[in-house]
């Protein structure tokens, strides 16, 4: 299937590893110009290096961005870059790591405040500062996406993660909207709820709940996988390709959905 994103810009926030990198690489496998962000210069530079290096991109398709996505002027400067460099924004993919870990009397004041501006008020602004961009590639070629991750945590809480579970459930009444305003203008708004997948982020997790649990890695993947119909853990790659046919021209009738990419964890019925 031709996915039409040759030639098309995206820009990729938090893609210096993890779920952000592997959607960066899909998306310059079907020949988009990609820019890959994260607030770390080393980082994002060694992410363009290996794009690069395994031939799933020409340089000149790929630029690496320093972007706090907590800070907005880094936010508007980052967009302005990729503007610049590509001529176009087609597809934005919205993205950061994920918040603390732990119990409710564990969070101060400003743990909670540092959570919803990592994952909702980054997402807010990201959106805001693309949007001009993403509205004249909608009337120049018919071709605008938003995709926003979040966590089947929005959906279904998970223990512990209470900052991740309230913040992404923000991003989600935040889409809808969202979807709702910019439909008629040809942009979609669609979110990607990722389930327990192989990413330092899942790591992070699992060394928290040996700590308190006393499991050994082992056990705590096995637990998760039992929850899932497909009884395993997913794979980055298997993300980024939902997101990569969400970001496509085939997909341009789908908007203002919440796509589960969990193998089976979450049990709502809609």
């Amino acid at each position: 299937m031709n996915l039409g994103l040759k030639g098309k810009a995206a820009f990729v926030a938090g893609a210096s590893s993890g779920l952000g990198l592997a959607t960066a690489i899909a998306l310059a496998r079907e020949g988009c110009n990609v820019t890959i962000c994260s607030r770390d210069q080393e980082r994002i530079n060694h992410a363009a290096g290996q794009i690069i290096k395994h031939d799933w991109a020409d340089a000149e398709k790929i630029l690496p961005a320093v972007c706090d996505v907590t800070q907005t002027a880094q936010i508007r400067r980052a967009i302005q870059q990729s503007v610049q460099k590509f001529g176009h924004l087609h597809i934005l993919f919205t993205n950061a790591g994920g918040p603390k870990t732990g119990l409710i009397d564990d969070f101060t004041e400003k743990d909670w405040k540092d959570g919803m501006e990592l994952n909702l008020l980054s997402t807010i602004n990201l959106c805001r500062y693309a949007l001009p961009h993403l509205r004249r590639a909608a009337h120049e070629d018919q071709h605008a996406r938003i995709l926003m991750l979040t966590s089947i945590a929005a959906k279904q809480p998970i223990g512990s993660l209470y900052l991740s579970n309230t913040s992404r459930a923000g991003v989600q009444g935040f889409a809808k909207t969202l979807s709702e305003e910019v439909g008629r203008e040809g942009i979609t708004v669609n979110t990607l709820l990722p389930g327990f997948t192989r990413t330092e982020r899942l790591q992070h997790l699992v060394d928290y709940l040996m700590d308190q649990e006393g499991k050994t890695k082992e056990e705590v993947e096995a637990g998760w996988a039992q929850q899932a119909s497909l009884q395993r853990l997913g794979e980055p790659w298997e993300f980024a390709a939902a997101a990569t046919f969400l970001a496509s021209k085939q997909a341009g009738f789908i908007t203002g959905i919440a796509l589960p990419v969990d193998g089976g964890y979450s049990k709502h019925v809609l």
